[in-house]
């Protein structure tokens, strides 16, 4: 029997970050418009390798009553013209939680993670001065996920490991 390890991170302050800056090109833009079909494609698009489930069997509805609320804002990134990974941020009372955030295949090992998750976290920040971001990964994501919110001043918080 395979084990699951979820690891959920946590900022309590903002001055926890420790940021990538350089940009290498990446480009950042924030979605004024919410748009369903592009959250959907960008879960799988992004979420397909690292076999993101939980949304696929989703309707038109689901999906319209999750992105088009006002708790919820995305980012997208890109290079070169091409989508290259984007990030949803959660507002959930006092706190902003990094819903999804990654790199689609073409641009994984450039070097864009660390300044993608930065630029996530000064925006989750940003957002009405929450006391705490957090977000969680699993042993399913990118082998680097978990070094990377660390990297960037998350710390551990709690750990659980399940069957699957």
């Amino acid at each position: 029997m395979a084990e699951l390890t979820t690891w959920y991170l946590e900022m309590t302050s903002a001055h926890q970050l420790q940021p990538r800056d350089e940009s290498r090109g990446l480009t950042l833009a924030e979605c004024q418009v919410n748009q369903w079909p592009l959250n959907r494609f960008l879960y799988e698009f992004v979420g397909a390798a690292w076999e993101w489930q939980d949304k696929l069997s989703w309707t038109e509805q689901q999906w319209r009553c999750y992105v088009e609320r006002p708790e919820l804002r995305t980012w997208l990134a890109s290079c070169d013209g091409s989508p290259a990974g984007y990030f949803e941020l959660e507002k959930q009372g006092e706190d902003v939680e990094i819903m999804y955030f990654g790199l689609a295949p073409s641009f994984i090992g450039r070097g864009f993670g660390g300044y993608l998750l930065s630029q996530a976290i000064r925006q989750a920040w940003a957002w009405d001065t929450p006391s705490r971001v957090w977000v969680h990964t699993c042993s399913q994501d990118h082998p680097s996920a978990l070094a990377n919110y660390q990297a960037r001043g998350f710390t551990l918080y709690n750990t659980e490991v399940d069957a699957i």
